[in-house]
């Protein structure tokens, strides 16, 4: 937890602010309701809803504390997923909430909830606490992937889910190293005797499924700490998040983008190709447990997609997921609050 700010930054931090909730103010009301239609490619299953609370408690345990902001990530909305507040809980302290978003790009990013606490006396506890309804669909596969093609020319917004971030090297020559393998063992599985050319034989949609049955097939699912995707490559094993980070890998070697979906207490891997037209359509893959390839048949709370997001009250990290955070100013002679954040699926 950072607790100080120079003059400077706090006026940065408020300019920041103030940017970002003039950029968002539409998308980012007390109710937030997002319609998506159904195509070949993005089908809908079964709808799950749920109440799901978030927020953050600080109490100046220290001695008195000024100029507080607190950042918690919340529900994403979506294309699966709608997210509407259905409950508030602020404590007298609390001056203001508001809500941004972070790396707001083809379908991906993360919400942040910024808690705003001008003065805390010592000894005093402020809180707020919001509960929204979350509305999330499990996605079936879709009818027909023969057309789906990698994006031979990503544009800006596709490219930055092909780059390295934190725990994921695209650069890596054991990465580079692996998907050869992958690829060689994958056109060697067609026909020898087949007339059809590789690229007939072979589907975009196919290649990708490689890539995602090698991980399946050699990386056994061990809880334990976050490890990069090299690491989880010579380990053997990994937890869900070490396995979608090493197929997120594989894929941007590949050129194919891709990016880690972070739900309530797991995560998993989405991939993107483009149809004839060029429009492009992201698929979820399950990082763990049962297979499922291009679909999703849990509906579980989505809260950030991506893995390289910038904070701007933290400019010089790159963060692979927008975690809390709390900046403010102790008076003189008092230390730093005691923060503790809630994120919980009722």
């Amino acid at each position: 937890m950072t607790f100080a700010l120079s003059n400077t930054a706090r006026r940065f931090t408020r300019l920041a602010l103030a940017v970002a909730w003039c950029c968002c103010t539409a998308q980012c009301a007390s109710a937030q309701i997002k319609e998506s239609g159904e195509d070949s490619f993005h089908r809908y299953g079964a709808e799950q809803v749920s109440r799901y609370r978030v927020g953050a408690t600080v109490k100046a345990r220290k001695g008195p504390v000024q100029q507080v902001l607190a950042m918690v990530a919340v529900p994403f909305t979506c294309a699966e997923q709608d997210v509407e507040i259905v409950d508030e809980e602020f404590s007298p302290q609390v001056d203001h909430v508001e809500y941004r978003p972070l790396n707001a790009f083809a379908e991906g990013g993360a919400q942040q909830m910024l808690i705003t606490i001008p003065y805390l006396p010592g000894g005093e506890e402020a809180s707020a606490l919001v509960t929204f309804e979350v509305r999330t669909r499990t996605i079936l596969p879709p009818e027909d992937t023969s057309s789906l093609r990698i994006p031979e020319k990503p544009d800006r917004e596709l490219s930055r889910y092909l780059g390295r971030s934190p725990y994921i090297e695209t650069k890596h020559a054991k990465v580079k190293k692996v998907l050869k393998e992958i690829v060689a063992a994958f056109e060697e599985s067609g026909t020898e005797e087949s007339d059809t050319s590789e690229e007939e034989q072979f589907s975009d949609w196919q290649r990708v499924e490689a890539i995602y049955n090698y991980v399946q097939d050699h990386v056994e699912y061990v809880e334990g700490p976050d490890k990069s995707a090299v690491n989880t490559l010579k380990d053997g094993s990994g937890d869900c998040q070490n396995i979608s980070a090493l197929f997120v890998a594989l894929c941007r070697t590949a050129k194919v983008p891709a990016r880690i979906v972070w739900v309530h207490e797991h995560n998993y891997a989405e991939f993107c190709l483009v149809d004839a037209e060029g429009n492009a359509h992201w698929f979820p893959c399950e990082s763990s447990g049962t297979r499922a390839f291009g679909e999703m048949p849990l509906a579980r709370t989505i809260l950030q997609k991506g893995d390289n997001f910038r904070v701007p009250e933290r400019p010089k990290e790159r963060l692979r997921y927008a975690s809390d955070f709390l900046i403010g100013l102790p008076v003189p002679g008092s230390g730093k609050p005691r923060v503790r954040y809630i994120r919980e699926q009722l």
